[in-house]
Parts: C-alpha cells; structure tokens; sequence
C-alpha cells in the first residue's frame, strides 16, 4: 500500500481517472485555450510540496517529511497519470487534453518537467535538508566514512539480519531477466568469474520489509543518531552473496509500472471477483519509469533500458539515495524540538460534557440544533466516532446506514458497526472498494464486516460512491428521528488527524429523509430523484452549482449583490470553469481556494478578471469542499464531498449539504475571508499557470499562517466555554 500523504484524496486523489473531458457547446464569447493542462498543474501542485521542504524556517523533520511526501506523490502520478497517457498513446485514442494539446505533445512536457522536478527534489536532499538535519545531530552516512570498529559491527548486523532474507537473482542462458517489481528498490551487479573471465549480470531486490535507514551507532541518543541507507550497506557486503567472484560495478535502480485499473464491470459478474483478478494484472503492469543513481555505467544502463523495453526519455538518473519516500521512517524519531508543535484537537463546543470527565449524549446535543465539526483542530473521535459508537450501545437505535471509502481494518469505526449488528441493529455499510490502491484493504475488511452480520453492498455499477455519509434511526416515543453525518472526508480516524475536513451532524428531518432516499438507491433498486437539502451527482450535482453560479451572473447583471467562494481540491470540469468565467465577466466577485489542480486562468482581461486563486499547504492537508454564494443576501454554503472534476460530477456519487445555521455560515467566511487575505501565506495562480509562493511581508516578516490561526481560534473557543 502506497503511504497516506498529500496526494491521497489530494493532488490524485488515488482516482483520478479523467481523461474523457465534457465540453459544453463552445461559447463564442469564451476564447480558446483558455484552461490550464492538468497534469503540468498537478505537478505544480508537487512542486509546492518542494518548495515546503526547501523552507528553512520549518522543522526540519517536517522537511524531510514533505520531501517524502512528494515522492510518494510523484510515484502515484506515474502510476496513474503518466500510465494513462501512454495507454491512450498506444491504443490511438487521440482525443486531446482539456487545453487542446494532444496527448503526445502532453506527454512530452510531463516528462520534461518531471525531469526537472526530480532533479530539483534529490539537490534539496543534499544540499538543504540532510545537512540541516547533521546540524540537528541526524546525519545519514556513507560507508567509507565509517570507522572499522563501525564497520566491523555493522557487519554483523548485515550478517544476522539481511544476509538471509537477500535473493540474488543471476541472469545468464539459464536465468531469464527476472520480473522487477513496481517501486522495489534494487541492485545492479556485474560480476566476473575470477576462473573463466566471464562477466556475468545479477538483479539483488532490497527487502522492503527490513528498515531503509539502518542506524550505525544503536548506543546514542536521539539527540546525535547516524544512519546508512540499506542499499549501500548491503552493496558493501555483495562478496557475501557473490563468493569468489569479482564484484565490478553495482547501482542502483528502481522502477515504475502502469498500475492504472481498467474494471470491466457486468451486471452478472461478482464485483469483488473481477476487482481480485485486476490487482493481479496490475502487478505486472509495464514499466512507465526507470530511475538510476547518476554513476551507473552504460553497459547495466543499456541492458536494463532493453530488458524492460523502456525508451531513454523515461530514464532518470538522479543523485541518491533513490527513493526518498524512505524517509517517512525518520518520523519515529524522539525529537519534537524538530517538528511541529503538537496539537492536541478539542471537543467542538455543543458536543463537550455537562460535566467534568463525564461523556456527552451527541444525539440530545444534535436534536437542538445542527453541529458543524472542524478537523483536524476539533476531534473526530469525541465527534464522528462517539456518533457511531454511541449509536452502537444505544437501545433506542434502530438502524444506522453508513457509506464507507477509505479506513484502515483495525478502525473504531468498523468496530462500531460490527458492535450494532451483533446488539441486534440493522447496520448498512456501503463500501467502495474500487477506492483505488485501497482495494485489497477494503475487500478484507468488507468481508469482516459481512461475518458479523451487517448488510455489505458496492455500490452502483458503473460508478463510485464517493460521497460521506451516516444515517442512524432512532426511537424516540411514538416517532422515529434520523440523526445524520455529511461530511468532506473519510471515515477514517488516522487521517483525520492530518486531513483538514468538516463534518455536518444534524437531526433536521428533511436531510434524515433525503439520506434515506439516497442510501435505498445505492443498496436497491430505486431511481433517483431531486433532494431538498442535497446535491447529489451525477445527476443534479453539475447542474444545481451551474444554476447557482448563473444566478450570481444575474445578480451582478441587475446590480445586486453577488458573489462565489469555492475551496476544493481541484477543479478541472470545463463546464463548472466556463460557468465561472461567464459569472466574472458580469462582473462577479470569485474566490477559488484549491490545493492541487487548477486548470481555470485567473486574472485574464475580458475574461476572469474577478476571479482570484489561491492554495494552501502546510502542516495539514486541505481536504474539505465548500462551496458558497452571495445569492442577493441570501447566502447558500454547501459542503460534501466532490471536488469539481469529471469523475466527480459524472461517475461518482457524490453529496453536497446546505448549511443553514447562521454560526456555521459565519464560520466559513471568516474562513476564506483569512485564506483570501493578502496578510496570510499562499501560493497565488497567475494566467499563465504560474504559482507565486507569498511567504513574508515586504519588510520580511513572515505571514499569517491560517492552520496555526484556525489552530489558535479553535483552542480559544474551547478555554472560553470551560471558564464559563
């Protein structure tokens, strides 16, 4: 499993699938050209990811940890991305991308700046984070620097703890080029025989499951660690695996397969069966990436570019270490005066205790009046998960019905439902498990699920259910009362503490019954219809925010008030982008909050002059989608789950919800009103697809950050209310 970072349900979204774009008729007063190509804007979007790392006022383990994240994001975009491309390419599909170029040209400018990305992520490596992490007494060190008493004992640990588990794989006649797996890290060796004069060629895979930073002096403290890479501590002991053979070169190599997934769903075919059999085609999907250490010869180089059928283009030769995703594995380090403060997320005010350590009854609180809960700074486990949990012990709960995307097997959440199923409950979970490279979790966990009894659906063929969701019953008296959970992200209790998201609580009957509506169509046979306080895709979601959008264009035509705020992670879908320009060419004032794609140009003249873009990256990631309009004073704030993409709008099930209360429409301006600022740190869009990172003040000081202001405000309402 690739690691949660900042592409999942980021940048890629871990589905990002789009490569069939929906245009609308063509408006003859839009120019053309007039989007930004998505992928060269998704790998802008890494490149703020960089730029984080190579910020020298951050902790440096928080550096090191955005250098890994990058890594693993621009794996995920190869795997996906670039694979989908090339499939396209190879298959003839000409269609071009959303800025008209065609996908050869497009392939083309990926691979020139990814070359450039690559190179500009391993030199901040070398010359700005490791030796800030030395100054800070975290060095990583090569072998011939090491002394021979170090030597000696690093050997024995080689001895004892990879010896045995190393597989060296000869190629010769009798040994056919062995199949290289995706993302393994691996040894290049040509060896001579000391006898015949032959050389010969063997591939030596580092286990992934061993650590990839080995520590070299166990006995110190974390306060002064060093490390060697695995990779370089098994190439020194290659004559251990290679006896009485002359070790001539050894590099190392990694590569990147095609692990994009092409489910061919039919009505009579078990899902699950056709989703099993795909994760094993996609093992051996084909190389799209072959990444070398800049000192390997031309030989081993030639013989790998023939043997994988690789072109020289898809060649990276980097300084290393490769990989640096490694890095992650330096977040177990003891040393907190090199990250981030820890925080610590509050209890949102309505949903505290009455009573000092006592618990709170979240259905008496959500029955007086909606709750909107804001996380990472406000806790998911005393929100969403006391939600399932005590509706899970509670008698008077009849049923409860939740959509589930991505969580881990071991999650509270899971464990809630099997509780309810197994005190009687009828539980509803419905689980996608095409979220993709999830998939295998979720087919293990889905089946966990189904023994202990609660009813397991997928879904809808032909489309993903993407939207966030709970509806517990509840007998109250003489009546039954829906108690409800919308939400921008996961239910899933370790990402919630780094993915920034809002959640809905409310008892309000109509969204209970709207639920109701949408969860008998996703588990039966019903045909969906228009809800009262939802939005829901594919099939009303583009058309409600387009008619949203249109009626601020009107309002400013007429001279009323107008206005629209949108905050997403990515927003591509022409029709929506189009629907935008048209509005700021009346005249209305457009904010657009995106952390990853943006193919709309602000700031053209005649064309998106109101329109401002904006990104936001740091400490967390900025997952939730909200979207918000003037509507002649009568503002309309949805929130939910889609971004403004195709696949969200044309094959998922997606579920947006209006906020009503008056405090919760306050809280997201004040929201954006803080992120929009030109006192607070942002990347800023220019027309040309350039992001301008705006760090400090003219006189050097550094900006507002708006996670550590939201932060702060969120502790500050908490301490007020215990005073009270």
């Amino acid at each position: 499993m690739v690691p949660e970072t900042f592409a999942t349900d980021a940048g890629l979204d871990r589905d990002d699938d789009d490569f069939d774009p929906v245009f609308e008729e063509e408006d003859p007063a839009l120019p053309d050209h007039r989007y930004l190509d998505r992928e060269l804007s998704w790998l802008a979007f890494n490149k703020r990811v960089l730029e984080l790392a190579e910020d020298d006022s951050l902790p440096v383990l928080e550096r090191a940890n955005f250098l890994a994240i990058f890594a693993s994001n621009l794996d995920e975009f190869f795997m996906v991305r670039v694979a989908g491309l090339k499939r396209r390419i190879a298959t003839g599909i000409a269609v071009p991308t959303n800025n008209g170029v065609s996908p050869s040209d497009a392939l083309d400018d990926i691979l020139v700046a990814a070359h450039e990305l690559q190179s500009r992520h391993a030199a901040v490596w070398h010359d700005l984070v490791a030796p800030s992490l030395a100054d800070a007494g975290i060095t990583v060190v090569t072998w011939d620097t090491l002394a021979d008493d170090v030597k000696a004992d690093l050997g024995e640990y080689f001895s004892s703890q990879i010896f045995p588990v190393l597989m060296p794989l000869a190629v010769d006649p009798a040994h056919p080029f062995p199949y290289i797996s995706g993302l393994s890290l691996n040894l290049s060796i040509r060896v001579r025989n000391t006898k015949t004069g032959r050389e010969e060629f063997a591939r030596l895979k580092v286990p992934q499951m061993l650590p990839r930073f080995v520590p070299v002096d166990t006995a110190k403290s974390p306060e002064a660690v060093r490390y060697i890479t695995l990779e370089d501590l098994i190439a020194e002991h290659l004559d251990y695996l290679f006896p009485g053979m002359e070790i001539l070169e050894h590099h190392v190599f990694r590569v990147t397969r095609n692990e994009d997934m092409e489910i061919e769903e039919d009505e009579s075919e078990n899902l699950i069966q056709a989703l099993e059999r795909e994760l094993l085609r996609r093992r051996f999907g084909p190389p799209i990436r072959l990444e070398i250490t800049e000192d390997m010869d031309d030989v081993t180089l030639g013989l790998l570019v023939r043997e994988l059928d690789i072109t020289d283009r898809e060649v990276y030769r980097l300084q290393g270490p490769l990989d640096l995703g490694g890095l992650f594995s330096l977040s177990a380090l003891d040393r907190p005066d090199l990250r981030y403060p820890k925080h610590v997320p509050s209890t949102a005010l309505q949903l505290q205790p009455n009573e000092p350590n006592g618990k709170a009854d979240i259905f008496q609180a959500v029955s007086k009046r909606d709750v909107l809960v804001h996380h990472p700074y406000e806790s998911f486990a005393t929100s969403v998960q006391a939600f399932l949990e005590q509706a899970a012990a509670d008698p008077n709960v009849l049923a409860i019905k939740q959509t589930l995307y991505r969580t881990s097997g071991d999650s509270p959440i899971i464990e809630a439902l099997i509780d309810a199923a197994e005190a009687g409950k009828q539980v509803l979970a419905l689980v996608e498990i095409k979220a993709r490279f999830d998939e295998a979790n979720n087919i293990t966990w889905a089946r966990k699920l189904e023994k202990a009894g609660v009813h397991v659906v997928y879904g809808l063929v032909g489309l993903k259910t993407h939207c966030k969701l709970a509806l517990v019953i509840r007998q109250e008296g003489n009546t039954l009362r829906h108690y409800s959970h919308i939400g921008t992200g996961n239910y899933n209790p370790k990402t919630s503490r780094i993915y920034e998201d809002f959640g809905l609580f409310t008892a309000d009957d109509q969204v209970g019954k709207d639920l109701t509506r949408l969860f008998n169509e996703l588990s039966g046979y019903a045909i969906e219809k228009k809800f009262k306080r939802l939005l829901v895709a594919p099939l009303h979601l583009r058309k409600g925010l387009l008619k949203a959008i249109d009626t601020e264009r009107r309002n400013a035509e007429a001279g009323r008030p107008s206005g629209i705020r949108i905050k997403v992670n990515s927003i591509v879908d022409e029709a929506i982008i189009d629907g935008l320009y048209r509005a700021s060419q009346a005249g209305v004032p457009i904010d657009i909050w995106v952390r990853g794609i943006c193919s709309l140009k602000p700031g053209v003249p005649g064309m998106s002059e109101t329109i401002r873009v904006r990104s936001v990256l740091g400490r967390y990631l900025e997952h939730s989608r909200i979207f918000s309009f003037v509507g002649d004073g009568e503002q309309k704030t949805y929130i939910g789950s889609a971004d403004m993409m195709h696949r969200n709008l044309d094959r998922r099930v997606e579920a947006l919800v209006r906020l009503t209360d008056p405090n919760h429409l306050a809280e997201i301006e004040g929201l954006f009103d803080l992120a929009m600022d030109e006192g607070t740190m942002s990347w800023y869009l220019d027309a040309d697809g350039t992001w301008t990172r705006h760090a400090v003040d003219g006189d050097g000081r550094r900006l507002v950050d708006v996670q550590e202001k939201v932060m702060r405000s969120v502790a500050t309402r908490r301490r007020s209310r215990s005073r009270r």
